[in-house]
């Protein structure tokens, strides 16, 4: 590893020392985040020592405290708003056999891929509801989900829909680059989980394997041009307490070598889903509020998205405590909101299509996991409003960059 050296220059996030190679630009890594991993978590940095320090036991009024300093916190450098989105699924086909997820390979469930009338469709619903910020989520599989079609995706709602994300298979740089140029601007992965070992137990087929490759994308999406950066561990696969502070290192090295992109967290923990998988592990809801708590204050600039994977009332308590992006409405099926591509439901064996024997008017694709907070986005918005919150379907626009 090259030497550094300490410029005299702060993080202008998160105030922390910038450690800068003295040939490269401040911009670069000069090692990927995957060649690091073991070495962050073997010498923690202080705001990682912070951070296990949170993380352990708490009093009730120990996590009083903690709750009241991340209120304070979340309205010092947020407000009183709540960003707001929806995912919007493309197709439920995958390559990839992960124990834990509906679309896994090896499961017989209905599968489509929604061609792009249908996608946009499904988009412009969302629009009649309010959302402005869409986040596309697919399977991976190069045979259903090809080469273009993404792109295609985004090309026919970038001038329908202000902010893009997508949640879809790793890519390497110049593939995220042609996303971005179609319309993407923000790119979310989750690591699911940091602990090799289990990875390795729960991936056991397909492209997802490679825990290092996976590990590595968001820096590849941000060389590719991304100005948002997603991460999260989906929290029942290991050891929680591990899964956060690998959480924390990971996200800790993104903002001081990726610190052009805003970065968000999250912690989904797991549902139920096709295929039945049975967590060994469990994040309970009173440690789930400390897990926010401490992240919020640890990385008091970085935004916190709570997902409808969690309960109505603990959404409701998690509110003014560090969330930041809510979403709302959801459904993690393709075709969920509208319909869309019913007509089209199929199985995939061995990576073949085989038409359903017999199809029932109320067959539709199955979803990746079941939600838990079913209101409505006007009832999510009516509730931020009535709790003191401004609820903001829209904070960018492409004309902003088109101007500068």
């Amino acid at each position: 590893m090259p030497p550094h050296r300490i410029h005299p220059l702060n993080h202008p996030h998160t105030g922390f020392p910038l450690e800068i190679p003295e040939t490269k630009p401040m911009n670069t890594p000069t090692m990927a985040f995957s060649e690091l991993f073991e070495q962050r978590l073997a010498r923690p940095s202080p705001r990682q020592r912070q951070l296990a320090a949170l993380l352990k036991p708490k009093s009730p009024a120990a996590l009083e405290q903690m709750a009241q300093d991340a209120a304070r916190i979340t309205r010092q450098h947020f407000g009183r708003t709540m960003r707001l989105f929806a995912p919007l699924y493309l197709s439920n086909e995958c390559v990839n056999n992960c124990a834990y997820c509906g679309f896994s390979r090896d499961n017989p469930i209905f599968r489509v891929t929604l061609s792009i009338p249908q996608v946009v469709h499904e988009a412009e619903h969302l629009l009649s509801l309010g959302f402005r910020h869409i986040l596309l989520v697919a399977g991976e599989h190069p045979k259903f989900v090809s080469d273009g079609y993404l792109e295609a995706c985004l090309a026919a709602l970038r001038e329908k829909v202000p902010t893009l994300a997508i949640e879809v298979g790793p890519m390497e740089t110049p593939e995220y680059a042609r996303m971005v140029h179609s319309g993407a601007e923000g790119l979310v992965v989750y690591q699911e989980t940091y602990c090799r070992q289990a990875y390795a137990a729960y991936h056991t087929a397909g492209p997802k394997k490679d825990f290092n490759w996976r590990l590595d994308c968001p820096e590849r999406g941000y060389a590719g041009g991304f100005r948002r950066l997603g991460l999260g561990a989906l929290f029942g696969l290991a050891d929680w307490q591990q899964e956060a502070l690998s959480l924390g290192a990971h996200l800790e090295h993104l903002e001081s070598h990726c610190w052009k992109a805003a970065c968000t967290v999250a912690f989904p923990r797991l549902r139920p889903a096709a295929g039945g998988f049975k967590p060994q592990y469990w994040l309970d809801d009173r440690t789930f509020v400390q897990l926010v708590c401490a992240f919020r204050i640890c990385f008091p600039h970085t935004g916190i998205v709570l997902s409808t994977r969690e309960p109505a009332a603990l959404r409701d308590a998690l509110l003014p405590l560090g969330i930041t992006t809510m979403s709302a409405g959801s459904h993690t099926e393709p075709g969920g909101y509208t319909g869309q591509g019913r007509d089209d439901l199929h199985l995939t064996v061995k990576g073949r299509r085989v038409e359903l024997e017999q199809k029932n008017s109320n067959d539709a694709a199955t979803g990746q996991f079941d939600i838990a907070d079913h209101r409505s986005p006007a009832e999510i918005a009516t509730l931020l409003r009535n709790r003191g919150f401004d609820p903001v379907w829209k904070d960018w626009d492409p004309a902003i960059l088109a101007s500068a």
